[in-house]
């Protein structure tokens, strides 16, 4: 099945202008705190309104939302404003509640969409409703599990689908809450490339100096729309505090924001783009050509250790390849990150040309960092 696009919300006047912006606290509080965000937000040109009602929070006594109560506020929001509202649903009872108030959108959370099953009763509720749904990334960076949760509302009936980008869960400490793993959005994209991409930069981020950065890489990759909580006083928020931005400070958030264009028709950037182009594809093959001489001189290598009986990993060899062609990368103006995942992914596509040479299969380690 093909993740489709939503091309006409229906319940917004967005017309496909970029971004689409939802805005809204990170959870509902008070009438008060729900009613002052979003209309700040709606000033500031937001086009959905969102707030949390039900929080799936990490540990139990934290702050779990205030449940069905604030349904009832974000929709006075929504009719003082006039715009659409949209919460997180994570049940079928969930789904129930919020359409009976009159909610006019749903996402699912990325706790959600790492369960399967949550996501089909999910699914089974929102049956024949056709209710617009937005769908984020499981919290592992898994597309394919992203891909299927789609799928599973799509075979519900709902035609209206779209994606959010909020980040992935590592280990790894780093200065996102959750690593944006650019590549996974993109590769969704790439698979189909219709469906409507939202970034939602709170979560990513975690803390609001870096949401204009992550914001702005997102519209340069032709995202269609941003998340942002807003809050108007967000360190005296009850979840996700330093997040959040008031609605004044979105709008400076917003301000210098540049919304890119797919094409061009300029003749000349054509010309130039299409020689330049031209220059990639070409080095490309270099590329590909000298990487497949490479593995064959270690298929060689492997052919050698064979017949001597030695075996395929020479730690103290790679180590000293791994630091001087990280170095050397690093030093032609390559970041880090890139320098380290090319020589490893080189590596071990070595030790699988040298697997074949010993007889053995290769495949199991084809795809992973032995090192």
């Amino acid at each position: 099945m093909e993740v489709t696009a939503v091309k006409d919300w229906g319940v917004v006047d967005w017309s496909g202008k970029k971004p689409l912006l939802i805005a809204g606290p990170c959870s509902a509080e008070t009438p008060e705190q729900v009613l002052q965000s979003c209309v700040g937000a709606a000033q500031q040109g937001a086009h959905i309104l969102r707030a949390g009602i039900w929080k799936p929070r990490t540990r139990p006594g934290t702050f779990q939302g205030v449940g069905k109560d604030g349904l009832a506020w974000l929709m006075e929001a929504s009719i003082q404003t006039g715009l659409p509202a949209a919460v997180e649903v994570a049940s079928p009872r969930h789904v129930e509640q919020a359409l009976a108030a009159g909610i006019q959108i749903l996402w699912i959370g990325a706790r959600s969409t790492a369960n399967p099953f949550t996501v089909q009763e999910i699914a089974d509720a929102l049956r024949d409703t056709d209710v617009p749904v937005f769908v984020k990334n499981p919290v592992n960076p898994d597309l394919d599990l992203w891909i299927g949760a789609m799928e599973r509302i799509l075979d519900a009936g709902i035609s209206r689908l779209a994606a959010v980008h909020r980040g992935f869960s590592t280990y790894k400490s780093a200065p996102y809450r959750n690593a944006p793993m650019w590549q996974i959005p993109i590769e969704l994209r790439r698979r189909y490339p219709d469906i409507n991409m939202i970034c939602d930069p709170s979560h990513i981020c975690g803390k609001r100096e870096l949401l204009a950065e992550v914001a702005q890489m997102a519209l340069n990759l032709d995202f269609d729309g941003l998340m942002i909580e807003t809050h108007p006083h967000p360190d005296e928020a009850w979840s996700d505090a330093a997040q959040q931005v008031t609605p004044a400070q979105l709008g400076t958030l917003l301000a210098p924001l540049v919304a890119r264009q797919q094409e061009s028709s300029d003749p000349e950037f054509l010309a130039n783009l299409e020689a330049l182009r031209y220059d990639i594809d070409r080095l490309d093959h270099d590329i590909i050509d000298l990487l497949a001489r490479r593995m064959m001189v270690s298929m060689e290598i492997g052919k050698y250790k064979k017949r001597q009986d030695v075996t395929i990993l020479q730690v103290n060899r790679w180590s000293k390849i791994f630091d001087s062609r990280v170095r050397s990368t690093i030093d032609a103006g390559l970041s880090r990150e890139f320098a380290t995942e090319f020589i490893q992914s080189i590596h071990n596509e070595s030790i699988r040309q040298q697997l074949k040479v010993m007889g053995e299969d290769g495949q199991s380690g084809g795809d992973e960092k032995l090192l």
